[in-house]
């Protein structure tokens, strides 16, 4: 694997870990808008919340050593986990003051002042990924009989210990020539003015993944070389009768920081959201909001930060670049605040009231601008270099079992192949079937092989718990899902639906659509049923919201006549009615849905008007719906209207907003791509 390649590995490692740092960094700037100057003292509850978002902020190290192992051990076992505890609790303790002093026989006061910050991210990270490492290489020796209790996984704490005992004494020479480094360097910039401030931010941003950067905000922030701009800032009309602070000067080292906390990286993460793989966008969203929101509510940075930083250190350079633009730019203007915690909108808003504030709303100005910057210049990027982000990972190939065809030829042949990937039938607790999913009730979800499934033709695995998982198969789900209960032997049967008779001739009359215009080569998806139009992102159903099932766009029914969209054949109404499928003459799939979690309803609320197999045109009637029911029993009523094989037709066209009339009105239209 090439360095870029495993600096990915470790990307993807880290989202365990920084998935829990916005809750806590949110935690903690409420605590501290509460209390802004006891910071706790003086409040209780600022107190409580102070603590609990600081018992993870501040071990960061921790958690990145624990989840960095976890991640990248080849199967995802908890001793790699507790190897990656076991060894930074082994390397800081032999880099702490009081070992060094020991180990070296030197005073303590003359320790070096590195071993001060040893417990940063980079430890942590590097404890992780070498405890992943030798948990991949000695999780399956077996030792002589007299010692086989430590085989295998249990000997991999032990190994990695002794490894660590290395690791530190190699530490110990390289860690302090690297810190003071960092300082002496600090030192070199500080009369440089503004530009000493961009050249400072610049490097404050990008040593943050190896914990470096405290070493150059002591010489900047603090006393170290009589700058003290932090504690100068704050303060205020103290500093100024001292002459410890000049008005536009002080603080310079601090506020070209908010644009970039509280916007750029919010516009950053916006632009990832943007250019992540439709059936990622979800969870990418959930991801980004948070860390976006906690960047700019508390400053707190790196949930954003290490989400990019190690799967495209292109675009964390790019990151380090602006920031050292952006202080430049407000230290050159004097547009000046300062922070006790961090740059985000708490600190502004308490620092407003400084002496020291000087033009402090430009800031907010700046900060647009900045919004702008990142998210165009981290969508370009991003795009044109390929660069696997959140969301647009290449999917891990996992092995699959030597017995699964890779490429089954029959439906009996796929559901053998989807009973390895469900992790075999001693995993499987019930099969079910919706229009386009399979609905699985397993023992433990984490058997199912997404990227397995995804090799058999599933466009998406939406694991909703530890024991619900729905794989996106598209119109033949049915019929494997079928498949899968015979080859089970009954052991996963299906609850049995309500028998519902079909209407053989359709009672009420079809709905004359308009005239629409369209070119030769495009198709016309008018709207099955009367409603109101909803993005396809708002349906509150993870398949059709992340697009795995398609693409395509939702409507809250008025009406109670679901019509054919358009010319096709009705290839299947699901045994429930609560959904259909047809296939166009340009071989186009499109999927009604009717409703969410309609087919636990055994087909209650539905009147099929038409019977699978048919041709259609656009308006012919399909279902007739009993709204009143469906309103008080569907966990919702709004309809997905999707093309399931949209990869191979241009994107959609002519897209209808508000409301629309079935079989009259152009929901939208695609043509072949």
């Amino acid at each position: 694997m090439n360095i870029l390649g495993y600096l990915q590995k470790i990307g993807r490692a880290l989202m365990v870990p920084v998935a829990t740092l916005p809750a806590a960094a949110i935690m903690m700037g409420i605590g501290y808008w509460i209390d802004p100057t006891g910071w706790g003292s003086g409040s209780a509850a600022a107190a409580l919340l102070i603590k609990a978002g600081a018992a993870i902020i501040d071990n960061m190290s921790i958690l990145f050593a624990v989840g960095v192992a976890y991640g990248m051990s080849k199967d995802k076992d908890g001793a790699a986990a507790l190897a990656g505890l076991v060894g930074y609790y082994v390397l800081t303790s032999l880099l702490s003051p009081g070992a060094v002093s020991q180990i070296q026989d030197i005073p303590l006061d003359q320790v070096p002042k590195a071993f001060g910050k040893i417990h940063n991210q980079f430890v942590g990270i590097l404890t992780g990924v070498i405890a992943a490492e030798l948990y991949n290489r000695f999780s399956q020796v077996e030792l002589h009989k007299a010692l086989a209790f430590f085989s295998g996984r249990r000997l991999v704490p032990i190994v990695t210990s002794f490894v660590m005992i290395v690791v530190a004494f190699a530490l110990m020479a390289v860690w302090p020539v690297i810190y003071n480094g960092l300082v002496a360097f600090g030192l070199s910039i500080k009369d440089m003015g503004p530009a000493g401030a961009g050249i400072y931010a610049f490097f404050n941003r990008l040593l943050i993944p190896i914990g470096l950067h405290h070493a150059l905000n002591s010489v900047f922030w603090f006393d170290v070389a009589g700058i003290n701009d932090i504690p100068n800032f704050l303060g205020g009309a103290k500093s100024l009768a001292e002459g410890k602070a000049v008005l536009g000067v002080t603080g310079m080292y601090q506020a070209g920081f908010f644009p970039i906390m509280m916007f750029g990286l919010p516009g950053a993460a916006l632009a990832i959201y943007h250019t992540a793989k439709p059936e990622n966008k979800a969870r990418v969203a959930s991801i980004m909001i948070a860390a976006g929101f906690a960047s700019f509510f508390t400053g707190v940075t790196e949930p954003l930060e290490f989400s990019f930083m190690f799967v495209a250190p292109l675009l964390y350079v790019l990151h380090a670049f602006l920031a050292g633009l952006s202080v430049y730019i407000a230290a050159s203007m004097h547009w000046i605040s300062g922070f006790g915690f961090s740059a985000g909108m708490v600190d502004m808003v308490l620092s407003s009231r400084n002496p020291l504030a000087n033009h402090w709303a430009m800031l907010i100005v700046q900060g647009a601008v900045f919004f702008g910057v990142y998210y165009f210049a981290f969508r370009t990027a991003i795009t044109a270099l390929n660069l696997k982000t959140p969301g647009r990972e290449d999917d891990e190939v996992g092995a699959v079992d030597a017995a699964v065809p890779s490429v089954p030829g029959s439906t009996a042949e796929l559901a053998r192949a989807y009973i390895g990937v469900i992790g075999g039938a001693a995993n499987v607790v019930n099969v079910d079937a919706c229009i386009t999913r399979l609905r699985l009730t397993v023992k433990d979800a984490d058997q199912v092989n997404a990227a397995a499934a995804k090799s058999l033709g599933a466009s998406g695995v939406i694991k909703l718990n530890q024991q619900n998982v729905q794989i996106v198969v598209g119109p033949k789900a049915e019929l494997i899902a079928d498949s899968l209960r015979q080859q089970l032997g009954g052991s996963a049967a299906a609850p049995q639906a309500a028998a519902v008779a079909p209407v053989p001739a359709a009672p009420v009359a079809a709905v004359a659509p308009d005239a629409v215009a369209a070119s030769p080569n495009e198709t016309v998806m008018l709207a099955p049923v009367s409603g109101e139009v909803v993005a396809l992102e708002n349906v509150p159903d993870a398949a059709f919201a992340s697009k795995a099932v398609g693409e395509g766009v939702a409507i809250r029914p008025t009406g109670k006549l679901v019509v054919a969209p358009c010319a096709g054949k009705l290839v299947s109404i699901f045994n429930t009615n609560h959904a259909f499928a047809m296939v166009t003459d340009s071989g186009a799939e499109i999927i009604v849905h009717i409703g969410i979690e309609t087919v636990k309803l055994a087909g209650k609320g539905f009147t099929r008007l038409a019977q699978a197999g048919a041709d259609v045109k656009a308006g012919d009637p399909v279902l007739e719906l009993d709204l009143d029911y469906l309103a008080a029993n569907a966990v919702s009523t709004i309809s997905p209207v999707v093309l399931s094989n949209a990869d191979e037709f241009g994107a959609l066209t002519h897209v209808a907003s508000g409301a629309v009339e079935a079989g009259k009105t152009v929901l939208f239209k695609f043509g072949k791509s």
